[in-house]
Formats: C-alpha cells, sequence, structure tokens
C-alpha cells in the first residue's frame, strides 16, 4: 500500500506537471506536426508522389507521430528529474523508505504519458490531412507505449549524469535529433546508396519507425519481429542501468 502511494504521487505529480504547462509541452509539437504535414505532406509530396505504394503524406505520418512521441517522453524525463536534482527535492526520495524501482517507475510512467498524450495529438492532426487506417492495430499501439518507454528511460539515465541544464540539451540535440532524422522518417532507406543503406541499419530509431509504420501500412525495410526484439533487448538493459545507477547513487549523492 506505502508503495502504491509513493508511485501515484510520483506518477501524478509528473502528469499534473506537463499538463499544467500544455502551451509549453503539448502545443508545440501540434504546431510543428501541422507545419511538417502542410510543407511536406501537401507541397513537396504533391510532387514526390507515391512512396512504398502510398502517397507520400500516408507514408510519412507514422514517422512524425513517433517522431513526437520520442522527443516529448525523453525531455519530459530529463527535463524532470534534473530539476529535482538541481533544487536538491531528490534528497527527499533518497531518505524516504520508497524503492529505487518505485521512483524509476513514476518517472518513466510520466515521460510515456506525456509521450502518448503528444502522440494522439499529433495523430489527429494528421487525420486533417491524411486517410489512414491501421491495418494492424495491435503493432501501434505496442510500438507506441515500448518507443515511449525507452526514450523516457534514457532521459532519466541522461539527467543522472547531467551537471547542468546545458548537459540535458547535448544528447538531443547532438544524437537524438540527427538519428531521428536518419531513421526513415521522411524516406525509405531503399532509396539510399548501398553503403548509406546498409549504415542505416545500425540506427535503432530506423526499427523504431518502420515497426510503427507497419502497424498502419503494413510495410517495413526491416524485419518487424527484429524491430520488437531490439526495443524490448534495450528497455531492459536501461532500466537495470538505471535502478544500478540509482542504488549507487550515481549524480545524486554530493
Amino acid at each position: 500500500m506505502t508503495y502504491r502511494v509513493a508511485l501515484q504521487t510520483i506518477l501524478f505529480k509528473e502528469i499534473y506537471r506537463f499538463l499544467r504547462i500544455w502551451p509549453q509541452t503539448v502545443l508545440p509539437p501540434a504546431v510543428t506536426t501541422g507545419l511538417y504535414f502542410l510543407i511536406f505532406g501537401t507541397v513537396v509530396g504533391a510532387r514526390i508522389g507515391e512512396m512504398g505504394g502510398f502517397s507520400y503524406i500516408d507514408y510519412i505520418v507514422p514517422g512524425v507521430v513517433l517522431m513526437s512521441v520520442i522527443t516529448n517522453s525523453y525531455m519530459n524525463v530529463v527535463s524532470s528529474f534534473y530539476s529535482t536534482k538541481f533544487q536538491h527535492n531528490i534528497e527527499e526520495l533518497l531518505v524516504a523508505p520508497v524503492p529505487d524501482g518505485v521512483i524509476l517507475a513514476g518517472y518513466v510512467g510520466g515521460g510515456v504519458m506525456r509521450g502518448l498524450v503528444v502522440g494522439g495529438v499529433v495523430l489527429a492532426i494528421s487525420a486533417l490531412f491524411a486517410d489512414f487506417h491501421p491495418v494492424h492495430p495491435w503493432a501501434v499501439a505496442a510500438m507506441l507505449v515500448l518507443t515511449a518507454t525507452l526514450f523516457s528511460l534514457a532521459g532519466f539515465l541522461n539527467a543522472i549524469f547531467a551537471n547542468s541544464f546545458d548537459d540535458i540539451s547535448i544528447v538531443p540535440n547532438f544524437v537524438l535529433t540527427p538519428l531521428v532524422y536518419l531513421g526513415g522518417v521522411f524516406y525509405s532507406i531503399e532509396l539510399l546508396p548501398d553503403f548509406w543503406r546498409e549504415a542505416s541499419r545500425f540506427n535503432p530509431i530506423l526499427y523504431m519507425i518502420n515497426a510503427f509504420r507497419y502497424g498502419f501500412l503494413g510495410i517495413s525495410d526491416v524485419p518487424v519481429e527484429l524491430a520488437f526484439a531490439m526495443v524490448g533487448i534495450l528497455i531492459l538493459v536501461l532500466t537495470l542501468a538505471a535502478l544500478i545507477l540509482l542504488r549507487r547513487g550515481t549524480g545524486l549523492k554530493t
């Protein structure tokens, strides 16, 4: 009972936090998405024509939705948990009889919820520009939750090692953003030269986007089973790493 109350408290605090400032957390992705669909989907897409047997705007919808989920789930956790460290509120959690797993689950749960909320908003906006019906709804739902969980964990680890507010922006700007844009959001890797096509296969985000696209359109540039297995393994690895670092107090105790 005590642990459940602790989990609910952390989770509700995280959810309330991003909903309270929705003009900063939910509205910007909605505006950005509308511009993506207007420019790339309508204007540029009309000249590109079909891709993978589908209209270009239908093709990019899954990638744009998942891109928003990745960015927002990551940023929610990294900014919130680092703020807790910076304001020394983390000390209250460390002295409280709350297991490390509960702390991790609360923050990651908040990141997942923000990712799902923003993903839902982006999906609703995409319905104004494209006409799509998920072929495999189970793949859409599963990859949506798994991806949000994975990048919430990644944001948590970033926050643990961050020593300044600048540190929480390095990974999103110089690692996450390039991997997302090179992950097949706006194109099929089959269009790339042999070298770059094979190099793209080392980008884990490519597998997530293609598995998500498979759920919507039924097509993928990579094996869908491999994509789900890879995400599951990465979630397990990051979860164990986060729990070990929390137990050791890495980056938390001064």
